[in-house]
């Protein structure tokens, strides 16, 4: 058991030399907000202005990434564990610079997987993460024990909200947690679903004054996403909004949310980072 702990350290600490992937994860207080699709288009816009992205649906029991997209595999990550098939196996690729991995019901394995099963993982992750600029993880809505664990692993959150009161205070309630588990870890915030521009502006804004006040921290905004059909019609199209309708207005405020995060203008307020995504993942599982 220990020389197998060593050697999964020395096999981290070898991938952690090299370039890795910044690692996002995307969650909500509760369903409903439009979370998967801010997920598959933000990582398609991300892709087409020349980042290399997989995007990685982790919503357990009710992944629907593979479905938003028309259903294009039948490979999840279900496979790379119970058929015991490579991670590179359970990768589709979607176009030049953007690749999924599909949930499944039984991704609970994921967060609870054996040290034989983990060692694995690591192998497997650590082949592919210096192939990706972005590994962007899909969380279902809520948080439990197993996935605030990883939780504390990844690079950056995104918390998806609407205008709703009960979505604010679940946003709240979930920052409110996330700030629990790691202090440093830069939260961004995105409102969805806004009927006029300045009431994105002001949830989040009430939203960051509210944090700011009971938990001293700060949070980021990435802005604000209109209320818009296309986005029915593109769910039931099964083709992402970004691409059945790409001057649509959520479409170009997608755009320019995505050109905003990669600017760099948010840098000042995050804090850096030095270990890596697998480095935090391994400290966590060996430590538990």
């Amino acid at each position: 058991m220990k020389d197998q702990a060593e050697n999964l350290r020395i096999r981290v600490l070898q991938s952690s030399a090299q370039k890795h992937a910044k690692t996002l994860a995307v969650v909500s207080g509760k369903g409903g907000v439009g979370k998967s699709n801010f997920s598959l288009n933000f990582s398609i816009l991300l892709s087409k202005k020349g980042k290399r992205v997989l995007l990685f649906d982790m919503d357990i029991g009710m992944g629907n990434i593979n479905i938003l997209l028309g259903n294009i595999t039948q490979r999840t990550i279900v496979d790379f564990f119970q058929k015991e098939v490579s991670i590179q196996e359970v990768i589709t690729k979607v176009s030049d610079n953007m690749s999924i991995i599909c949930g499944g019901t039984g991704l609970s394995t994921f967060f609870t997987m054996s040290e034989t099963d983990f060692e694995r993982f690591v192998n497997e992750f650590s082949k592919i993460q210096n192939e990706y600029d972005y590994i962007i993880f899909d969380l279902g809505a809520g948080i439990s024990k197993e996935s605030s664990d990883f939780l504390k692993c990844v690079d950056e959150i995104v918390t998806i909200t609407t205008p709703e009161p009960t979505s604010i205070m679940d946003a709240y309630s979930m920052i409110k947690y996330l700030h629990f588990l790691n202090e440093q870890l830069p939260v961004y915030i995105v409102c969805n679903r806004v009927q006029r521009n300045n009431q994105g502006r002001d949830t989040i804004i009430r939203l960051q004054n509210t944090v700011n006040r009971f938990l001293e921290k700060e949070i980021i905004s990435l802005g604000s996403l209109p209320d818009s059909r296309v986005v029915l019609k593109a769910v039931t199209a099964q083709t992402p909004f970004t691409i059945l309708n790409p001057k649509a207005d959520i479409s170009a405020a997608l755009d320019q949310l995505t050109t905003s995060y990669l600017s760099n203008s948010f840098n000042e307020e995050k804090p850096v980072t030095k270990k890596s995504f697998l480095d935090k993942l391994q400290n966590f599982f060996i430590g538990r």
